[in-house]
């Protein structure tokens, strides 16, 4: 699969199979984000990769449409230093997702962002240290519903590239 199908074929997917992801599968996914850009390549990321079932189903509660962790194979919790301190922060969290997600993606694995929102009982649960912190979590596995790994885009599903760009200025 190349980059642009990969990005026009990309679904989320909240419901995965029982099946366990294989250990070379889960490096290239971390691998991917590992690989990602970054502002001044500062890198400001680390990742938790948890594939426990108690642990996935404690975390799930800490977003509000974060259940889907709780059936996953694999989540990556993205942490970073103060996401408050400094825009590009969560941008570079958000590119090395994005590299993550599309990677799962060829390999004909599902994943889904989460945004988790109470952010001790994470702590509490993935025991990181005070200077971290935990906003987003990616859900992998292999999709229940294999159909929606091949479903056309649905219509209205995105804008219209003329209805959100603008061109030279507003």
């Amino acid at each position: 699969m190349n980059v642009s199908d990969a990005i026009r074929l990309k679904r989320a997917v909240r419901k995965f199979k029982g099946t366990p992801l294989p250990d070379d599968v889960i490096h290239a996914i971390l691998n991917s984000g590992r690989r990602s850009q970054s502002s001044k390549n500062n890198q400001a990321w680390q990742f938790i990769a948890i594939r426990d079932k108690s642990i996935l189903k404690e975390l799930s509660t800490c977003g509000e449409w974060a259940s889907h962790i709780a059936g996953a194979a694999l989540c990556v919790a993205i942490l970073t230093p103060d996401p408050d301190s400094k825009f590009q922060i969560m941008f570079d969290a958000g590119q090395a997702a994005a590299f993550m997600q599309l990677t799962a993606w060829e390999m004909g694995i599902g994943s889904c962002p989460a945004s988790l929102y109470n952010f001790e009982l994470s702590r509490k649960i993935l025991a990181f240290p005070p200077e971290w912190h935990l906003r987003i979590a990616l859900s992998f596995g292999y999709a229940a519903e294999e159909d929606k790994l091949s479903a056309p885009p649905k219509k209205g599903g995105r804008l219209a590239l003329d209805e959100l760009v603008h061109w030279e200025k507003w």
